[in-house]
């Protein structure tokens, strides 16, 4: 398993565990923390959409784009089934 990272729910202050192979939203999932809000878990309903307050991470499928414009991505807000870590993060609900 490759590098592990610490993501925080801002909102909650909960954290968990999350490897930069995985999306946030599946280790989210598992470890049972944060808002469990999920729909399609494919990028195409919007129903994990976050803002990213902090941390490096990358879009590993594309997502829909009536629930994140590129306005919105540029403000770090994204669908968890998405992104997968390249730091620890912290996220908050939209």
């Amino acid at each position: 398993m490759g590098q592990r990272y610490q993501i925080k729910v801002e909102d909650t202050g909960e954290c968990f565990s999350c490897t930069g192979e995985q999306a946030v939203l599946a280790a989210m999932l598992r470890a049972r923390r944060g808002p469990l809000d999920y729909g399609c878990c494919g990028g195409g309903c919007g129903v994990c959409r976050m803002r990213i307050v902090s941390g490096e991470w990358t879009l590993f499928r594309p997502m829909s784009r009536a629930h994140v414009s590129e306005s919105d991505l540029k403000q770090g807000i994204a669908l968890l089934c998405c992104v997968q870590p390249r730091s620890d993060m912290v996220i908050a609900r939209v």
